[in-house]
């Protein structure tokens, strides 16, 4: 059997449908069709009842992703250690981190990398989900988190401090007096509602005075600065903005952790490890900013 065909296999089996297995892997449907069912056609066997709402794995098919899966952390475990140990200061790195912070704070930091080691090719990915560093899509992260996986190697560099923030042209419709309660708030949704933050905030704002939800940061800093009302901010955003003020100083309880990480069978990878290193010594210098110790 062809690793590819087993590849193709499991992803319409995690996505089940063409197009989820097309999207996963970057081709198009007809190509997945295609291998789909050339590869049944060659081992004789039906590896999928194709249904209404998509494909389903027949009892061969379910055995086949059994087998595939081991198949599949034995390819990613050879693939990780033979990249391991790649003595190369050259060829290319994913890094994948959050909008935010490649938006508004990373830029300078990977300017300078990028100047220090010409031959390393950066390929940045954003997302707000961890991308899976054991699978290799990515070969280092670099986020806020407080509880980074625990298959991950690497540093916890700083706190990442959040603030309350606001226009100037808004805080002049309110009494100075105001208390918090009485704001307007600008506030993420679900998708974020795991940050200590948004749990912070949920627990002062009134049930009728969120004027603006999003699922990204960089939508609540936009609104903030409009004089929308109130958000909830790192302050390696909010600080540096000059149409935004503190309406709070920094509370230790919605900070979060900035952390460089990658997978154990990749840390020894030249390439890997300057950039890691490089990046501890360049974040550092940024650590007042992080940690809310610029702002007024």
């Amino acid at each position: 059997m062809d690793w590819d065909d087993l590849r193709i296999f499991l992803a319409v089996a995690r996505e089940g449908s063409l197009s989820g297995a097309a999207r996963t892997l970057g081709v198009n449907h007809s190509t997945v069709f295609r291998r789909i069912k050339g590869f049944e056609d060659r081992i004789g066997v039906r590896l999928f009842d194709r249904m209404p709402s998509g494909y389903a794995l027949t009892v061969a098919g379910t055995e086949m992703q059994e087998t595939a899966e081991r198949v599949e952390r034995e390819v990613e475990g050879l693939d990780r250690r033979i990249a391991g140990q790649d003595l190369r200061l050259s060829g290319e790195i994913v890094v994948a981190t959050t909008d935010t912070m490649a938006c508004q704070f990373l830029g300078p930091h990977l300017k300078a990398f990028c100047e220090a080691f010409p031959g390393i090719n950066v390929d940045l990915v954003l997302d707000s989900q961890f991308y899976n560093l054991s699978k290799r899509q990515a070969d280092i992260a670099i986020r806020p988190t407080l509880s980074p996986p625990e298959t991950l190697v690497g540093r916890r560099l700083c706190a990442v401090a959040f603030a309350c923030y606001a226009a100037p042209s808004y805080l002049a419709t309110v009494d100075p007096d105001t208390i918090l309660q009485a704001h307007k708030w600008l506030a993420v949704d679900e998708s974020l509602a795991h940050l200590a933050s948004a749990k912070w905030q949920r627990g002062i704002e009134a049930a009728d005075s969120v004027q603006v939800r999003s699922n990204n940061l960089l939508g609540l800093l936009g609104a903030a600065k409009a004089g929308l009302g109130v958000a909830t901010l790192p302050c390696f955003m909010g600080d540096p903005e000059s149409g935004l003020a503190r309406v709070t100083a920094p509370d230790p309880e919605l900070a979060s952790a900035l952390w460089l990480l990658t997978h154990q069978d990749l840390r020894a990878t030249a390439r890997v490890r300057a950039f890691l290193d490089f990046m501890a010594q360049s974040l550092a210098s940024d650590i007042d900013l992080l940690e809310g110790n610029r702002g007024g």
